[in-house]
């Protein structure tokens, strides 16, 4: 296919296209807002501290990634996938109508579990729709879809974002988000209803509802093919990547640049973009063709940019007075302003180049019979290495001491070593990637 945007014409495509990008959409609207709630309101009303409560938000939405990641795995086998879908996606407009009752109500207790089960929602969803693609698509198309797929996710983060923003500053807020929550989850079930007939995969397969004893099995079999095993180290390290960064960016924000709410938006949008354009340009850069070339482009991106943040940061002089923060166009003025916000964008970039080839390699090389359950490890590996990242942060700035430009160098240095291993490591397992998936797509 000569262009990718061709795509949204087959309903093959677009039905999960916009049924996956409603979700992640939902997923930020909720998660933002609610982080917002806690951070103005619910911090002092509990009498308990502002980073307690975002950190139990960030980490009850990360648990079921840990815990049903593999189950999910056996499901999205098992089962047959656009049913499967319309059944999660049921579910999660029952969780939005939990979530506002919470809000509604302002029942913390209640928006904890919400975020729970919305976690839960979306590591049972992540391995149907990164296991559809392949079978959905043709050969020639799997480059292009996943670019898609990656510019959808990370616009709905961004506009998730931006809406849960507006939406708290509205009069009658929290009927606002509510609204929106639920109306969003009813579009995303939509969606879901024209997605085409799936076969199941497997679907002889007993699952095994222990959560311990699967999720080793998985992480035992995705060792046993060891070219996947690197190509998902590979994804996770992206997730690690994104999230350092991407944390930082409020702090960095205000402290570093003096600038306001806005200016974190449009640090966001830049790096959202970013990642945008180098997704989509992925299938014209490899012809269509499941292909690593783009990842050494990738991972020398992510780590010259990243070095370069350190130096615009710390050349920058910026003075304020009477502790004014300053807006987008303020920022535009000051000299070297500009080498910051291309950096971001050009990190972004090169993230895109660098996470669709793998995503692509994970989906062609899996074997079709385990290949949602290769994505649930995956997902339990992505968990594990954000996870790592906020531990990372923490020690590099509070334990060490060092900037927040100083923790970025550190990143961007510490990619150069783990990107030429990852290199060499797929390099090495290739060859022999075909042969042990025995029915993969040979890029």
């Amino acid at each position: 296919m000569s262009n990718q945007f061709q795509l949204f014409k087959r309903r093959r495509f677009s039905a999960m296209f916009f049924t996956q990008f409603l979700g992640a959409f939902n997923d930020n609207i909720f998660k933002q807002a609610l982080i917002l709630v806690l951070t103005y309101t619910a911090a002092s009303k509990l009498g308990v501290e502002v980073s307690i409560l975002n950190n139990l938000a960030a980490m009850l939405f990360i648990l079921p990634y840990f815990l049903f990641s593999a189950l999910a795995g056996q499901i999205a086998d098992k089962y047959e996938k656009s049913k499967l879908t319309q059944f999660i996606k049921l579910l999660e407009l029952v969780i939005m109508a939990v979530a506002a009752v919470g809000f509604v109500f302002e029942w913390y207790a209640l928006l904890f579990v919400a975020l729970f089960l919305m976690g839960t929602h979306s590591t049972f969803f992540g391995p149907i729709k990164y296991a559809y693609l392949p079978q959905a698509m043709k050969e020639d198309e799997l480059v292009g879809a996943n670019g898609l797929f990656q510019m959808g996710t990370s616009l709905a983060i961004l506009v998730g974002m931006i809406v849960a923003g507006i939406l708290t500053q509205l009069s009658q807020s929290l009927y606002w988000i509510s609204a929106t929550v639920l109306v969003d989850a009813v579009l995303g079930y939509l969606a879901a209803r024209y997605i085409p007939t799936m076969p199941a995969m497997q679907p002889d397969l007993k699952i095994n509802w222990n959560i311990i004893t699967t999720s080793l099995a998985t992480v035992r079999y995705l060792y046993s093919l060891p070219f996947l095993f690197f190509i998902i180290l590979g994804n996770s390290w992206f997730w690690f990547y994104g999230a350092t960064f991407l944390t930082q960016v409020p702090e960095f924000s205000k402290v570093i640049l003096l600038g306001d709410e806005s200016v974190v938006i449009f640090l966001l949008t830049l790096f959202s973009v970013g990642v945008s354009i180098g997704s989509v340009l992925c299938k014209t850069l490899t012809k269509n063709k499941v292909s690593l070339r783009l990842l050494p482009f990738g991972i020398a991106g992510l780590s010259i940019f990243a070095i370069d943040l350190y130096f615009s940061l710390s050349g920058l002089d910026i003075n304020v007075n009477n502790d004014t923060l300053l807006g987008i166009g303020d920022l535009f003025n000051i000299s070297g302003s500009w080498r910051v916000f291309a950096d971001l964008f050009l990190l972004g970039f090169s993230g895109g180049l660098y996470i669709v080839p793998l995503y692509a390699s994970m989906q062609a090389y899996a074997p079709k019979s385990h290949r949602a359950r290769i994505v649930g490890a995956n997902n339990i590996f992505n968990a594990i290495f954000m996870v790592t990242s906020a531990i990372f942060a923490i020690v590099i700035l509070n334990v060490l001491g060092f900037t927040l430009p100083q923790l970025f160098l550190v990143t961007g240095l510490l990619n150069i070593v783990f990107g030429a291993f990852l290199y060499i490591k797929l390099n090495k397992h290739i060859k022999h990637a075909v042969i042990q998936t025995n029915d993969g797509i040979a890029p």
